[in-house]
């Protein structure tokens, strides 16, 4: 998919100007129009599946990226001292919600998870500003399905001596992601379930 080279007109600056359950509305619709395929796929949990939800073009989409900032900031609690997540599906999540935090008056850093440790430097998992201990961190995912993803990185967190409470994820496939963090005693919410998307994307002809 290309992109217009020409000027924004108000009515495609929507991700910046529209109130939440507009800016929610349409953030489903892009996720219906660019993410959501149907046909056989193989997920990375090594489950097949009927269909696939490819967040990143979504989550690297502009008004994309923008409209889950803006919907992401208001979920965190108040004693957010940075978001993080494992990559690379977290990393244009927590740097959306960053940088929409300076706007909302709320300084919220973010912190990528690598899936192993760096082979050289500091030999670091976690890329990001060094916070102070027991500093509450939320997870961030694009698309739970088992919630191994967002386990992992919720573990290195808390093994880095960060407190971790909560994820947040974009799209819950409802295949045990949920049962997984509770079990782990994690809060879980997510921007939309599979079947909201499911039932939209008919809604769109699709």
């Amino acid at each position: 998919m290309t992109y217009p080279t020409e000027t924004l007109t108000d009515s495609d600056a929507w991700s910046a100007t529209a109130d939440l359950t507009t800016l929610r509305h349409n953030l489903l619709d892009l996720f219906c129009q660019r993410a959501y395929q149907e046909g056989d796929f193989v997920l990375s949990s090594g489950q097949s599946s009927t269909y696939y939800i490819n967040g990143k073009h979504v989550t690297l989409h502009p008004q994309g990226a923008l409209a889950i900032g803006r919907l992401l900031c208001p979920l965190l609690p108040t004693d957010t001292q940075a978001v993080a997540g494992l990559t690379m599906g977290a990393d244009p999540i927590v740097t959306a919600v960053s940088v929409v935090s300076v706007y909302e008056n709320r300084l919220i850093p973010a912190l990528i998870i690598r899936k192993e440790a760096k082979g050289y430097g500091t030999m670091a998992y976690i890329e990001g500003p060094t916070l102070p201990e027991n500093a509450k961190i939320v997870v961030l995912e694009d698309v739970v399905t088992t919630g191994q993803s967002a386990l992992k990185a919720v573990n290195r967190l808390r093994d880095a001596g960060y407190v971790v409470e909560q994820v947040i994820a974009l799209v819950d496939r409802l295949q045990g992601g949920a049962e997984l963090y509770q079990a782990a005693g994690l809060k879980f919410a997510a921007l939309f379930s599979i079947t909201e998307i499911q039932a939209r994307y008919r809604e769109l002809g699709n």
